[in-house]
């Protein structure tokens, strides 16, 4: 009931991106719908009317669809895109993502700061961590270094700035994030997955942990 927008079903069927012809979980790719007076409109929960065009979620692909005139194509007449669609669909995502771990946060299952980040890793309570992508090195590495449990790297999102971050926790800026395991975290990392297309940095594993001094 509080979910603050629809969800695709991870468990869909597949769809084929009609730039690269790639076949992938609908979750995984990016949908378009023409409205009946032709507009292109990104639809990322799946669930407007008409026929869907489906795309893999990066920017050159989009920007490749709108130039190669892809969606009229696979609408199959004529219609209206957005010169900038591709930086419509990176706002779009980002929102998704951030709203998501806004989610989290409110559900008690996200919390900020280095030292309480650290402490749910090493209490084997994380199922994503984020660390802003303006941030020090040194704290970004020793979370990274962290990020492990029972020897299997943690998804580390790395899509954010700290201003981005701080806003879903009521501060100014926020450089480490940690989120519970489950299926809030399921979905968080899946919306970045699908942003990581659009900005510069990628989701990546965390390096194996260091050996401990004592």
């Amino acid at each position: 009931a509080d979910e603050p927008f629809e969800q695709l079903d991870e468990g869909g069927p597949e769809r084929r991106c009609v730039v690269s012809g790639e076949v992938r979980p609908r979750a995984d790719l990016l949908r378009f719908v023409a409205d009946p007076d032709g507009m292109v409109h990104f639809d990322p929960g799946a669930i407007l009317p008409g026929r869907g065009i489906w795309l893999s979620p990066r920017r050159d692909v989009v920007n490749t669809a709108v130039k190669k005139r892809q969606f009229a194509r696979a609408a199959r007449r004529a219609v209206e895109v957005p010169g900038d669609l591709a930086d419509r669909v990176e706002a779009l995502l980002a929102r998704r993502c951030l709203e998501s771990l806004g989610l989290a946060r409110r559900a008690g299952q996200a919390v900020a700061g280095f030292d309480k980040v650290c402490a749910e890793l090493r209490a084997g309570r994380v199922g994503l961590v984020f660390a802003a992508r303006d941030a020090g090195h040194d704290g970004r590495d020793r979370v990274r270094a962290l990020a492990r449990r029972d020897g299997t790297p943690l998804p580390l999102v790395d899509l954010f700035d700290g201003a981005e971050l701080g806003g879903v926790f009521g501060r100014d800026v926020v450089v480490h994030v940690s989120v519970a395991p489950g299926r809030l975290a399921g979905r968080i990392a899946a919306e970045a997955a699908r942003l990581a297309g659009f900005r510069d940095q990628m989701i990546a594993t965390a390096p194996e942990r260091a050996p401990e001094t004592t």
